[in-house]
């Protein structure tokens, strides 16, 4: 089946929906959402309602810390622009929204796939794998073959070989990556909804477990409009600011 992962949407109505319809075009048969729901952008509401539609149909929903910040408990390490986001986007979600995020789990284990926000070492300190380092710990961390993860908004492909030997790289939009099963990997598709590669496209990923191909994906969506709602309803200008420079 091919399995559309999302990561990271932030709240960006016109980036999921720009990706959505992306993947519906490439006729995928699921969908696994891999946290951060909500947080920075201005439409809160109308994301968590559409990924629980989705949900309803067997989409994958993992929780991500802005959706736990908004949901369970605010988290003191986020920098002021982000707990005042979190605030603002408590305060425009209904009690069934806010119970939907605070229900979700840390990580899901699907068929020998493992789909979490952050690192799988400790999924709930939401650690970052910014290196091939970081990226190892979370792959030893599970005996799943292929890790989905997001958290650090740009795509990223790593792996442990059979010898032990690991490496990564960054992978290019439009290209195709054989998964084989005598490996591990951890996949970051990217975010769809806040993007910081410095490109502003939305970034997601396609993975088809018949042939075991990944495939990473750059979609252009209305920016202008995005950054707009932002502003329209009153969030900090640098949220908005990142979207029109993709940093």
């Amino acid at each position: 089946m091919l399995t559309a992962i999302l990561t990271d949407v932030h709240a960006n109505r016109q980036a999921l929906e720009a990706c959505l319809a992306h993947a519906a075009q490439r006729q995928a048969g699921r969908y696994a959402f891999l946290g951060d729901l909500v947080g920075y952008g201005g439409d809160p509401g109308w994301v968590v309602d559409t990924v629980m539609h989705y949900a309803a149909r067997g989409a994958l929903v993992v929780m991500g810390n802005h959706d736990y910040a908004a949901a369970v408990e605010e988290r003191k390490q986020m920098h002021a622009e982000a707990r005042e986001a979190i605030d603002w986007t408590r305060n425009h979600l209904n009690p069934e929204q806010l119970d939907f995020l605070r229900k979700l789990p840390l990580q899901i284990r699907d068929s020998g796939v493992l789909y979490v926000h952050a690192s799988a070492y400790e999924p709930q300190e939401w650690i970052y794998v910014n290196t091939l380092e970081d990226a190892v710990r979370s792959m030893q961390a599970t005996e799943c073959r292929l890790i989905f993860s997001g958290h650090v908004h740009m795509p990223a492909l790593y792996r442990i070989a059979q010898d032990g030997k690991s490496g990564g790289h960054i992978p290019a939009p439009e290209s195709v990556h054989p998964i084989r099963a005598q490996h591990q990997y951890l996949a970051i598709p990217g975010s769809c909804g806040q993007p910081r590669d410095g490109n502003t496209s939305a970034s997601y990923a396609l993975y088809d477990d018949q042939s075991g191909m990944l495939q990473f994906f750059r979609v252009p969506y209305d920016i202008s409009g995005a950054a707009r709602r932002v502003i329209e309803v009153g969030l900090p200008m640098v949220f908005a600011m990142r979207l029109v420079e993709g940093l």
